[in-house]
């Protein structure tokens, strides 16, 4: 059996980065007597596979990983047995079985990602930025240069900001997130900063991803759908 687990990150937890998580739960998985299945050879490994990685100090309301499991057992009791062993910031909401022809692995079916960004307070820009979100959203192209480790390189993020909109007091982003075009919401919003005349400030936001997404679709005529929504419950 395949399953997909979706989880919950916030509190002092998403001061927590992406290889201490992936260890978190193998030692989880360990706890609740979850029946994994193991890689042969002679350093067997549990069969894990995460989606797209978290930035440290970013919460979420929406992770996945995909594990493999030696038996079948019912989706509501592997979500319950996971969720018994949680720390405090750390919340398992469901599982999913998923199947293995279909689903392929977590990490290479990301597509998109939803997010939604807040100033901390004090770091609001002077500027009064809310009237100029639309503008900026609606230019053809939002040229920005990426740094590398070895160069830089000019590219054009718009194709990858596909919304973006106030919410509230702050602005949802739904972004590219495949491993071909990942746009960070620190980027853009740092990106629309300098494009009113101001700079961004340290620290500045206060991130929280909501929902990742396949797509199963192209990308000229999208159809984006949750990774939870690719699996189904078992009894």
């Amino acid at each position: 059996m395949k399953a997909r687990i979706k989880f919950r990150k916030n509190g002092v937890m998403k001061f927590i980065g992406h290889l201490d998580i992936m260890r978190y739960f193998q030692k989880a998985i360990r706890r609740a007597e979850i029946p994994i299945a193991f890689t042969s050879g002679y350093s067997p490994h549990m069969i894990m596979s995460f989606a797209a990685p978290l930035g440290v100090g970013t919460e979420s309301l929406g992770e996945y990983f995909d594990l493999e499991l030696a038996e079948t057992v019912p989706t509501s009791e592997i979500t319950r047995r996971l969720d018994a062993v949680m720390v405090e910031g750390v919340h398992v909401l469901s599982t999913r079985q998923v199947e293995d022809g279909k689903a392929g692995k977590a990490m290479s079916l990301v597509a998109a990602a939803d997010y939604f960004v807040q100033f901390r307070e004090g770091k609001e820009p002077a500027a009064s930025w809310r009237e100029k979100l639309d503008e900026f959203i609606s230019q053809k192209e939002i040229i920005v240069t990426k740094k590398t480790k070895r160069s830089e390189k000019t590219i054009d993020i718009r194709p990858y900001i596909y919304e973006m909109h106030l919410d509230g007091e702050g602005v949802f982003m739904q972004l590219a997130s495949a491993s071909s075009n990942y746009t960070k919401p620190e980027l853009v919003m740092d990106t629309f900063l300098r494009w009113m005349g101001e700079e961004p400030l340290p620290f500045a936001y206060m991130i929280e991803r909501r929902e990742i997404y396949a797509n199963k679709g192209d990308e000229e005529h999208r159809k984006l759908i949750s990774m939870e929504a690719l699996g189904e419950e078992v009894e």
